[in-house]
């Protein structure tokens, strides 16, 4: 599309509601950070992207961002009033349960427009052998099920707060990985652990199943792109996977699943807002 067209495009669908209004997006995801690059890009509204400040050297965005917790909901809340935003997106990890209920609770408390971007969970295909569970204390219950033997290394794809049900396990041989050094908690027979930043291809994590002699994954179903290539790899390997579900958000139209509809929805909710 040519330069001169975009401009047409952009003014009559964009308009007045987006005009100079300051937009939130709690981030944390590829997806926040597209979508804030996005709508700078647009330029007709100001985001401001907001990461947790778990990772002490996180990708910088190329748009407006700050760093670290807000206090909770009511924490939350005064930001949304005192920096006068116009809506609230929560682009956050879908597994990152405490920060979407503060920020459902400090935008029904605001008043300020609201949803969640949510990217779709991952589909099993042919080939594949998974075990959904619902936590990780299923998943620790579904590997013992497994009896793996008793050499196998077992790959804990998950966050920190998710590893202690297999820490009980004993003799469990785990591989870790994370972008920081990752502290296991006591009680695994033996631990690897690495350091090293994704995205990874699928010829990545194939070389690095392979070269662990992995036996089984444990990983929580977050969808996305960038954690797909070691499910790939897994079903290349014909190796099981324990796949956490993750908690869907089932309250109508309360959530998007992609960077596109969540544009289309900031815009109906700010031209809503305006309205009333």
């Amino acid at each position: 599309m040519s330069r001169f067209w975009f401009l047409i495009v952009k003014a009559v669908w964009w308009g007045e509601p987006m005009a100079g209004k300051r937009v939130l997006i709690l981030g944390g995801t590829a997806e926040a950070n597209e979508l804030a690059g996005r709508l700078a890009e647009i330029g007709d509204c100001h985001p401001v992207l907001s990461l947790a400040g778990r990772t002490r050297q996180p990708r910088r965005p190329d748009v407006e961002f700050r760093t670290g917790g807000f206090g909770g909901s009511d924490g939350l809340a005064t930001y949304l009033r005192d920096e006068a935003f116009a809506a609230l997106i929560d682009a956050t990890h879908p597994f990152a349960g405490q920060i979407t209920a503060n920020a459902h609770a400090a935008a029904a408390e605001t008043g300020v427009p609201y949803f969640r971007l949510l990217r779709p969970g991952w589909v099993e295909a042919k080939g594949d052998h998974w075990i959904r569970v619902a936590d990780a204390v299923s998943g620790a219950e579904a590997l013992t099920a497994l009896r793996l033997p008793a050499d196998a290394i077992v790959f804990l794809a998950l966050g920190h707060r998710d590893l202690e049900p297999f820490a009980a396990m004993n003799g469990l041989r785990v591989l870790l990985r994370g972008v920081e050094p990752v502290v296991p908690p006591a009680g695994f027979f033996a631990c690897e652990t690495l350091i090293a930043r994704g995205p990874f291809s699928e010829t990545e994590e194939l070389d690095l199943l392979s070269d662990k002699s992995v036996g089984c994954i444990v990983a929580r179903d977050s969808g996305g792109a960038s954690g797909y290539a070691k499910l790939k790899a897994a079903r290349r390997l014909d190796l099981p996977v324990i796949l956490i579900d993750c908690p869907r958000d089932t309250s109508p139209g309360s959530a998007v699943e992609s960077v596109e509809a969540a544009i289309v929805r900031l815009r109906n909710k700010l031209v809503d807002k305006g309205r009333s």
